[in-house]
């Protein structure tokens, strides 16, 4: 696959960063292996630097926040928010999740990441709220553990697409 193919079809995996698979296309024999290339990217991801991976992170969308009630999302990250039913919070929800989204910005200086799909708002608030009581090299790495999930389930559904 041309270079230029090979960014265009995987360079949205990783939110808004398409050096991923910019560099990741670099690496390859030939072959495109869904869980090759999915450790491929995750270590691509992983060996970059700190400044880089806080980037990615910031990369990433308030969950059920502005950028969602004005579909101003990525197709993706607004199919997954969707699936965990983020567009249909009651109005107490929503305002929990602000308070949420800017007490965990406040306290780590990134917003909250999780692989909602298949999740339920019930279970994200949740995790949010015990997430808070994590350190910041703790939040960092699960956070980044998120994202690599995130990246695997959007692979995967590229795969199942074909």
């Amino acid at each position: 696959m041309p270079d230029s193919d090979f960014v265009a079809r995987y360079g949205g995996i990783y939110e808004h960063s398409p050096w991923v698979a910019e560099q990741v296309q670099e690496l390859l024999d030939g072959s495109v292996d869904t869980e090759h290339l999915a450790r491929l990217m995750a270590d691509c991801v992983d060996n970059a630097s700190r400044e880089r991976r806080l980037k990615l992170i910031c990369a990433h969308p308030d969950l059920a926040g502005k950028a969602h009630i004005s579909s101003d999302l990525t197709a993706d990250s607004g199919a997954e928010q969707m699936s965990a039913g983020l567009d249909q919070c009651t109005p107490d929800e929503y305002a929990r999740f602000q308070v949420l989204n800017s007490s965990y910005k406040n306290k780590f200086g990134f917003p909250f990441v999780m692989a909602v799909r298949d999740s339920s708002r019930i279970q994200i608030l949740a995790a949010f709220e015990t997430r808070l009581g994590n350190d910041a090299d703790l939040e960092f790495e699960t956070a980044l553990a998120e994202i690599h999930a995130i990246a695997r389930l959007r692979l995967q559904a590229l795969e199942d697409k074909k």
